[in-house]
């Protein structure tokens, strides 16, 4: 299992501490990783400035500091849109095929997806099959690249284990893998055992994060009380001191054959700020946690 860093920790999105794509390279080889997940898109990896200059930066960066880049993230929703006349399924395959060639060019071997939010606007089979559909061209323009394209459980379509295996058999392409996590089953009551060992097989990456669950209540001054309040609130704290159960899921991914990557993020506010030297601290602990409980 290699032990990957995830740039969109350091991207500045959530008001945290922003660093360039060269210097997160750094920052993760400093800290004792393996290998990065660069954000395919502004500040890191935007196919519109990586240009031929930038690309070798990011070449230079990576064999200065030992260091491999093994994901590039995509962001993409697959979803019917109300304007019919413009093809958003087109720029976003157009996308992903401009990472794809990014991606052979820094010696990438995955990209990750999103799959589609569901819509009012189109039943939820028109989704699916958009989905479906999108993702075997992404598949097939990025095998000229020899890379993989990975589907993380991420947006609504396929977000159940069942369900995104069903979502994986439909795209029907060798190159297409699962980007499978454990924060969106803890949240919606899977067993993080069962389904990791489930999905082990067909995973190529994994991605990290732990949170806390902070239950939510509305006054109600008319009764002098309180009424329960659905989701709960998350958020992030250090690895392996949250609700989620990475105990559980690291043993199963392992015991149904998972030998991919596995990657840390931080992908929301978390506990303590966004100063540079809190951010490093979860990162280096993330590699602490890892190092210590998985054989």
């Amino acid at each position: 299992m290699k032990l990957s860093l995830f740039s969109v920790s350091y991207a500045g999105y959530w008001g945290q501490d922003q660093l360039n794509v060269t210097e997160f390279i750094a920052k993760a080889a400093k800290l004792g990783y393996e290998a990065v997940m660069l954000a395919g898109k502004r500040p890191h990896l935007s196919p519109l400035d990586a240009n031929e200059e930038y690309v070798a930066a990011i070449r230079s960066a990576l064999s200065e500091n030992t260091i491999s880049c093994e994901v590039i993230a995509g962001y993409t929703d697959f979803s019917p849109l109300a304007a019919s006349e413009v093809p958003y399924l087109e720029m976003q395959i157009s996308y992903v095929a401009a990472l794809a060639k990014l991606a052979h060019l820094l010696g990438t071997r995955h990209i990750r997806v999103f799959t589609a939010y569901e819509s009012t606007l189109q039943s939820p089979l028109q989704v699916w099959q958009s989905v479906v559909h999108a993702i075997r061209e992404m598949c097939d323009r990025a095998a000229e690249y020899q890379v993989t394209v990975v589907v993380q459980n991420h947006h609504d379509v396929g977000v159940h284990s069942d369900a995104l295996l069903e979502v994986l058999n439909d795209i029907a392409r060798p190159n297409c893998k699962l980007g499978f996590d454990a924060w969106s089953p803890a949240l919606r009551g899977e067993d993080l055992y069962e389904c990791a060992k489930k999905m082990a097989p067909h995973t190529a990456i994994t991605t990290s994060a732990d949170y806390v669950r902070l239950p939510r209540y509305n006054y109600r001054p008319e009764f002098i009380n309180y009424e329960r309040a659905y989701p709960d609130l998350v958020r992030a704290v250090k690895f392996g001191t949250g609700f989620i159960d990475y105990s559980a899921f690291f043993r199963g991914l392992q015991e149904g054959g998972f030998t991919g990557i596995a990657n840390y993020e931080m992908c929301s506010p978390v506990r303590g700020g966004g100063a540079i030297e809190n951010l490093d601290a979860y990162a280096a602990h993330y590699l602490d946690w890892m190092r210590s409980n998985l054989k």
